[in-house]
């Protein structure tokens, strides 16, 4: 299943239209709490799909029957360009249990790339809900590669993938490479270029949020 959240107009559509904007997008402050925001509000909409529990709360004056979460989610994201958005949801499951991915791209002289995963480090997902964030879906792969090293670690409940920017031709990927998923978009997109980069898109957001990449 896929949700784009832009369909309406909303506050998570005027984030996504600053991560957008060239003349807003200097403000590295400002895209990093937008990409923050729009975990937040996705977080919000996620936690609507998760299992609660009524439970007896004791209040100064009485007792009042309340709704919790039966369990928290793990939340893991793919290093760097992730942690923004990845902190937005950590602000409202802020018990959950969180993992973090290292992949990247290593792109050739003739503009083609492989992925390259260097660790994966999570707490146990075996029957828990999974939540990956990565603010751009491009063409999938990365994303599927590392869910399906995640998968080998346990098979989680269900798993809700988060971006900002989704690609169609990435959520496609996605859905045939990895069952049982879910994915919430800020916003998806139709093109991408030969190198894989979303278009319209943003340009490069780990870029945006921290700098220019170092030289390995």
């Amino acid at each position: 299943m896929v949700h784009n959240l832009s369909l309406k107009p909303s506050l998570l559509a005027h984030y996504v239209a600053e991560l957008r904007d060239v003349l807003i997008q200097g403000d590295r402050m400002r895209f990093r709490r937008n990409l923050e925001r729009i975990g937040e509000i996705i977080g919000y909409e996620i936690s609507k799909e998760l299992e609660w529990e009524q439970v007896e709360i004791t209040t100064p004056l009485e007792t009042a029957l309340c709704y919790q979460l039966v369990e928290q989610p793990v939340l893991a994201t793919i290093l760097r360009a992730g942690l923004p958005l990845h902190q937005g949801l950590l602000n409202y499951f802020d018990h959950a249990d969180n993992g973090f991915i290292a992949a990247y791209r290593k792109h050739d002289s003739e503009g083609n790339f492989t992925i390259s995963m260097e660790y994966v480090t999570s707490p146990e997902i075996a029957g828990r809900v999974l939540i990956v964030s990565d603010p751009m879906l491009a063409t999938g792969a990365s994303l599927a590669l590392t869910l399906k090293k995640m998968i080998v670690l346990g098979k989680p409940k269900h798993i809700h993938v988060v971006c900002a920017i989704a690609a169609t031709e990435g959520i496609d990927h996605l859905l045939k490479e990895v069952p049982n998923v879910t994915i919430w978009c800020g916003a998806i997109d139709n093109k991408l270029t030969d190198k894989g980069y979303i278009v319209p898109g943003l340009g490069d957001a780990g870029d945006l949020a921290f700098g220019e990449k170092l030289q390995a």
